[in-house]
């Protein structure tokens, strides 16, 4: 069997495999989660039961067609096929409890028993796709399962497109020669063979059983695309574009769908959907919690700024939020009372003056932000993600750092990626503001729950005490 037809072969029966294991797994999670609940004696599992199990199993193959779960993730990133795992799943069991209640039939199904189901099911679903793309990311770094690819331009993203398959042999893709009709000769392209005449690629395809042509050309080359399109319009192959966009900072870069019409996302906020139901709710949960906790604490703090120094226990200062909305940030007030031009904000220095005993020791140990987790219940300020910046220094840094308001996609925080390595307090330079943007923006683009989680735990045992902070 030719090698293109075997690779179609193979993902064909892989394709199959999961969608079967995936009804057996729901089956087999049901059947347990009975067992559980009822024991032994209450087999065997009641019609009415059986009958939920399947009508779940059924429905889970429609929603995971629909979601994208069961096309390849071949070098794709797989946390996003997770989340749409779980994405998937939830919605079936929302599916199944309002038909229950919409058939005046939930009051015969134990509670527990769909509870017990439900979890271990999405824990099922989840372990059988970590064990079957471990397998093939195990073949496929062993040399097994690839694919051949051709690109269609010397351009610097193929070089960079090169280097990353080079040393990410998990993908299973093997780019065997690359074509460019403005090279003078036939040669080689950062190690790969190089074809100066575009006519003979689409037998090269056929003799060489490619399945895969990566169209690597810039974007102005508009006519070129066409022409390389018009060759290649017998193939059968997966024909891929790469726009050159390594040239751009991207922030939570995808493709999306207006209309019918697809679009590249090269910066866009990732709190959409999902994920900004995840976020907010780990927001109101975490900030109500801590803020029961740490209230007799606040009181003292309180009565400590009070007593030490005449003027409002609260500072209050305007910032920039999520969009760049100008919102109002707490903190407990650390400095004597001073007034200072409209348009200035003098950043804190080692040996300020204007600090207190008491507010001295509270910006060295990070307890003056701590009204700010009344903001996180406004809905103005998150516990992670870019921290506030004063409006005058906004108004002075966007102007001098590129892509310095990207930090605005998402909401500010409390505490966040670059304080927790050592970026925080005064930034008295360019570098050290260029840093802990740079810092912020990797937050942006690598947001999930457990980065948040991770930064919160570094916040606790590395980041309230900061000999930056004065």
């Amino acid at each position: 069997m030719p090698y293109g037809n075997a690779l179609k072969s193979t993902h064909d029966i892989l394709s199959l495999m999961v969608r079967a294991g995936d009804v057996l797994v729901v089956a087999f999670a049901g059947v347990l989660a009975y067992l559980w609940r009822f024991g032994v004696a209450g087999f065997p599992i009641p019609p009415r039961y059986s009958l939920l199990i399947l009508t779940g199993a059924l429905l889970l193959l429609v929603i995971f067609n629909g979601l994208g779960v069961y096309r390849s993730w071949r070098g794709g990133n797989l946390a996003n096929m997770f989340g749409r795992v779980l994405i998937g799943w939830a919605s079936v069991v929302a599916t199944l409890l309002v038909l229950l209640f919409m058939l005046k039939v939930s009051d015969t199904y134990s509670r527990l028993w769909l509870s017990t189901w439900a979890l271990l099911a999405g824990g099922f679903l989840l372990a059988e796709r970590f064990a079957l793309y471990g397998l093939l990311r195990w073949f496929r770094l062993r040399g097994q399962n690839h694919k051949r690819v051709v690109m269609v331009g010397q351009s610097e993203v193929a070089r960079e497109l090169l280097r990353r398959i080079r040393s990410s042999g998990w993908t299973g893709f093997d780019v065997v020669a690359v074509f460019d009709d403005q090279a003078s000769s036939n040669g080689t392209f950062d190690g790969m063979p190089l074809h100066h005449e575009l006519v003979g690629l689409a037998g090269y395809l056929r003799e060489h059983d490619v399945a895969e042509v990566w169209i690597t050309m810039p974007l102005k080359d508009e006519a070129r695309v066409r022409e390389v399109l018009h060759l290649l319009r017998h193939s059968t192959v997966n024909i891929r574009y790469v726009p050159d966009i390594f040239a751009f900072r991207l922030i939570n870069h995808g493709v999306s769908e207006v209309a019918g019409v697809p679009m590249l996302d090269l910066s866009t906020t990732p709190m959409t959907g999902m994920n900004r139901l995840v976020k907010a709710l780990e927001d109101y949960i975490l900030a109500a919690v801590i803020l029961i906790l740490i209230s007799p604490l606040l009181l003292g703090i309180a009565l400590a700024v009070k007593l030490t120094s005449p003027g409002p226990v609260l500072f209050k200062q305007k910032r920039h939020g999520w969009d760049g909305r100008e919102i109002t940030v707490y903190k407990f007030r650390s400095m004597v009372v001073h007034a200072e031009d409209s348009e200035q904000v003098t950043q804190a220095r080692k040996g300020d003056p204007r600090v207190t005993r008491v507010g001295a020791f509270l910006r060295r140990t990070s307890l003056d932000e701590l009204p700010q987790f009344i903001n996180v219940l406004q809905g103005r300020m998150s516990i992670v993600g870019p921290r506030p910046h004063a409006v005058a220094h906004n108004e002075q840094y966007k102007e001098l750092i590129d892509d310095y308001m990207q930090r605005h996609k998402v909401k500010p925080g409390i505490t966040g990626w670059a304080q927790v390595n050592g970026y925080r307090g005064e930034t008295d330079t360019l570098e050290k503001m260029q840093k802990r943007v740079e810092y912020d923006l990797y937050y942006i683009e690598h947001w999930s729950l457990w980065f948040d989680l991770k930064i919160i735990f570094l916040t606790i045992f590395t980041g309230f005490v900061n000999k930056n902070a004065y």
